[in-house]
């Protein structure tokens, strides 16, 4: 079994009209087995920006914290929000410092410029090489059914209720074919006014 499906993720970030969403899901597990159905894998980085971290648990906990870190001393010398490009290339760098004993995580980021307004979501291999798209992005032990899923549900210029069914309909129905991963899932929908969470039930089985 890979290092990367040893604890088992599912996350999506995907974009619509002026908004873009972040989902993943809930559980913690080691390998089959479920410990926990609360875990965080998606971590604020500032009132419209989100990472996700699928991968290794002990490793999203320390990515966590040392991203929460730069960005804090990035803000204190810039006196400045932080941009998602600016905010990519930061995570980029700390994966590929540790390229030869990498943090197994393969982050997904999400977020509105803090100037424009403009969505942008990217993802990550784990030693930091970034994909940015205008459509969606996956990560995590359940991908194939992610893809297909998001090909399928995705159309331009969806509005934010119409992005938080697709993006959830999309996580529900990909985990279900992954023992990894689910167990409900958490849903952040972000506009330029305000950030919407919700909390999905999924199959407890």
């Amino acid at each position: 079994m890979s290092i990367m499906s040893y604890n088992g993720a599912a996350i999506i970030a995907m974009i619509g009209k002026d908004c873009v969403a972040i989902a993943a899901d809930r559980r913690y597990g080691i390998q089959a087995q479920t410990v926990s159905t609360d875990f965080q894998k998606i971590f604020e980085m500032g009132p419209r920006l989100y990472v996700g971290l699928p991968g290794l648990a002990t490793d999203v906990q320390t990515v966590g914290q040392r991203l929460a870190f730069r960005l804090k001393l990035y803000e204190l010398r810039e006196n400045r929000r932080i941009k998602p490009k600016t905010f990519m290339s930061m995570v980029s760098n700390l994966l590929y410092e540790r390229r030869f004993g990498p943090y197994f995580v393969e982050p997904v980021i999400a977020g509105l410029d803090p100037l424009t307004d403009k969505p942008f979501i990217a993802s990550m291999d784990l030693i930091g090489c970034p994909m940015v798209t205008d459509d969606f992005v996956v990560s995590g032990t359940c991908s194939e059914q992610m893809y297909g899923m998001c090909e399928t549900l995705w159309k331009p210029d969806m509005t934010p209720d119409e992005l938080f069914e697709q993006i959830s309909q999309a996580l529900l129905n990909a985990v279900d074919r992954d023992a990894c991963s689910g167990w409900g899932g958490i849903v952040h929908v972000i506009e330029k006014d305000k950030v919407t969470t919700r909390t999905l039930k999924g199959r407890m089985d």
